[in-house]
């Protein structure tokens, strides 16, 4: 089950100099206002839109696997919500929670992609600040084996309430809990309160290398590693190009990338990664094995444009894991 923010994406191919020009933190998501939203999707070249968010891209991507899924979020009943309902429908994701009939708009991120692959994204939350304990379904929660929520709610009190509740359910229930840092301004914001997520609440840590390494204040990865694995039951740990590392108190898993085709567009990466991860160890496999398929699940993302694979995970998945 993931909770997290209901987003559509507008993904463009840019140069860096568009990123100059509107003065564009590249490589990382900035929250932005309705007017910047406005300003720079009228900028952005055509390109792609489609129905995202960290947490939804997930859950797509463990229904796509042949998982069992589902999604808790806002979006308001305009014209994007109902696509956005649609979508995460069609990819096999039970998606019930209430669309608001009243406030901000269905949240929308723009995400420059420049020739490096880089994605840069500016993201308007709309409606998704919306999300309160009592969207949060004790049932839904309850079934499921893991609890998968984003770091980028963190910001809303009442969103974080929800996550609060979601996680005391979550474990009265004797299931797991897992987090992803999601961006490491996200960390900066809120690191004392990830800090102790992660030690007293979390089981399954998900964070890329720049994460990690603001969460514990770490000159290098090895040495915010050795701070990680004492702290969660698991930490899964991606550093692009370089792989990824699992790890379990004493046990230790170096993972290498998967190369399924030339990157493009390095959008839900870590999203996918998380996909692959949490659906292999739902079906009972070895740390490391779940490391590899969340690498293949990544590396089939990155080969295209867009946060949702549209090669079968399931075909490649068979026939890279043994």
């Amino acid at each position: 089950m993931g909770i997290g923010n209901a987003i559509v994406d507008v993904l463009a191919q840019v140069d860096d100099d568009f990123l100059a020009r509107f003065e564009l933190n590249k490589g990382a998501m900035t929250l932005i206002d309705a007017d910047r939203a406005e300003a720079l999707y009228a900028a952005l070249p055509s390109g792609l839109e489609c129905s995202g968010g960290s947490a939804a891209n997930t859950v797509a991507g463990v229904a796509m696997l042949g998982g069992t899924a589902g999604f808790i979020g806002k979006v308001r009943d305009d014209q994007l919500g109902q696509v956005f309902t649609h979508d995460i429908r069609a990819a096999g994701v039970e998606f019930d929670t209430p669309l608001s009939t009243d406030g901000a708009p269905t949240a929308r991120s723009m995400i420059a992609v420049t020739p490096d692959a880089q994605r840069t994204m500016n993201t308007y939350l709309g409606a998704c600040v919306g999300l309160t304990p009592a969207d949060i379904d004790a049932n839904l929660i309850a079934r499921a084996d893991i609890t998968y929520l984003e770091g980028y709610l963190w910001d809303p009190p009442q969103a974080k309430a929800a996550f609060r509740q979601a996680m005391h359910v979550c474990h009265k229930a004797g299931k797991m809990v897992a987090l992803t840092l999601s961006d490491s301004f996200c960390v900066g914001r809120w690191r004392e309160e990830f800090l102790d997520l992660v030690e007293n609440q979390v089981d399954i840590l998900f964070a890329n290398e720049a994460e990690l390494k603001a969460l514990y204040q770490a000159p290098d990865f090895d040495t915010a590693l050795q701070r990680v694995r004492s702290k969660v039951q698991i930490a899964a740990l991606t550093r692009s190009e370089k792989g990824s590392v699992v790890a379990s108190g004493d046990e230790l898993h170096v993972i290498d990338a998967a190369r399924i085709g030339p990157v493009v567009d390095t959008t839900g990466a870590g999203d996918l990664y998380a996909s692959g991860f949490m659906y292999g160890l739902t079906q009972g496999r070895d740390l490391g094995t779940c490391g590899r398929i969340g690498s293949v699940c990544a590396g089939a993302v990155i080969a295209q444009v867009g946060a949702r694979p549209t090669a079968s995970l399931r075909e490649l998945v068979a026939t890279r894991i043994k």
